[in-house]
């Protein structure tokens, strides 16, 4: 039978091909439609520091004082106007481990509330922007760190007023060994949201640095798992466009290994899954203009490891009949390739590193599916 006719050799292809459009077809023709039909958005800042717009920087925490201290620190030290820049610490109403006073940081820059009942990061981020006073919200996390000019630059790219929140880029650490499987999806994710961007809206943000105006911020309904998905889809259902800039970074110095991968994955992608719970007009393509986008990105992603099974499987049944039938060769190339792995060590650190987040992706994957199926949506934990 011709290799194309077979059974095993059709499920192999098809599976296959499907991962491989989910996982690079789908994001090279996003590059191609950015450079094809670019949208671009404008940006600047008035010459007149004293007219730019004041900014509330929110900090959503269940972290502990140290922690909190060095991000206020961190942000006081921005190169936005100082008169036009204040911080806002919100406490988690449960899990408030944070114990701070007015000697940290600027006490006339610097507030402290606590989170709305019945807790979580919604809650807390909802109490934080009803005490912001300023026209701008610039949203992170504690662990990261913001270069001087990352709020300047993210206020300017909101100067179109057809932008309703902007993403700035997460640059993750590097390791002493190179770069982990962790660091190249992470790299090639900020520019898919960069060409999703200039075709129209790029499909969420980067909950550790974005902005967008506190006119337009949609109350987080209780219990919301990814607030930089929430409202970015919110405000494009309203109308809006969502940047993103990639010169506004955000630092995380943190080691990012399979394990925690596994572990933050399981929660943004069970937070997808509440989104359709929360917000189903992200679902109706006469809804939502980027609805292609959207299913693509977010919810396709979620069948890999039925694909990822029925490569294996074809691709085991397939292998199988190839070797009964020319034992020999079959064999022989097998093992040269598995001794050309094994006696390379930056090969073998290659193949070892790519298994281990590959598994831990599917079973986060997996892990999301089954906190859906049982609705489970108690998923913030504090940093480590």
């Amino acid at each position: 039978m011709p290799y194309f006719a077979n059974p095993a050799f059709l499920l192999f292809a098809a599976s296959s091909g499907a991962l491989v459009a989910i996982w690079l077809g789908y994001p090279a023709l996003m590059l191609l439609r950015a450079r094809m039909a670019p949208r671009p958005t404008r940006t600047g800042l008035p010459a007149n520091r004293n007219a730019w717009p004041r900014v509330t920087a929110i900090l959503a925490t269940r972290d502990d004082a140290t922690v909190v201290a060095d991000r206020i620190a961190n942000l006081l030290a921005s190169d936005y106007p100082a008169d036009r820049l204040d911080v806002i610490v919100a406490l988690d109403a449960v899990d408030a481990a944070c114990t701070l006073d007015a000697a940290v940081g600027d006490p006339s820059r610097v507030r402290i509330v606590t989170g709305d009942q019945p807790g979580g990061k919604a809650a807390a981020l909802n109490a934080g922007v009803r005490e912001a006073t300023g026209d701008v919200l610039m949203m992170m996390d504690s662990r990261q760190r913001f270069e001087p000019d990352t709020m300047r630059l993210l206020v300017a790219a909101l100067h179109d007023e057809r932008v309703g929140a902007v993403s700035g880029a997460l640059t993750l650490g590097r390791e002493t060994g190179g770069l982990s499987p962790v660091h190249v999806y992470w790299a090639l994710e900020k520019q898919l949201r960069r060409a999703e961007a200039v075709v129209h809206s790029a499909i969420g943000v980067t909950g550790a640095v974005y902005a967008t105006r506190r006119a337009l911020w949609p109350s987080l309904p209780a219990g919301t798992i990814l607030d930089d998905v929430y409202v970015p889809m919110s405000l494009v259902l309203s109308g809006y466009r969502i940047g993103f800039e990639p010169t506004a970074r955000a630092t995380d110095v943190r080691s990012f290994d399979a394990r925690g991968e596994q572990t933050r994955k399981a929660r943004t992608l069970t937070g997808v899954l509440q989104l359709c719970r929360l917000l189903p007009e992200v679902l109706v393509p006469w809804r939502n203009p980027v609805w292609g986008m959207f299913v693509a990105h977010k919810l396709l992603r979620l069948l890999s490891p039925l694909f990822m099974l029925g490569a294996l499987v074809g691709g085991s049944w397939w292998f199988v009949r190839l070797a009964s039938a020319a034992p020999v060769p079959v064999g022989g190339a097998v093992a040269a390739c598995a001794l050309v792995v094994l006696a390379v060590a930056p090969l073998r650190r290659a193949f070892w590193g790519v298994a281990r987040y590959a598994y831990a992706m599917q079973v986060a994957i997996v892990g999301a599916l089954i906190n859906g199926a049982r609705g489970r949506w108690q998923v913030w934990t504090r940093a480590k």
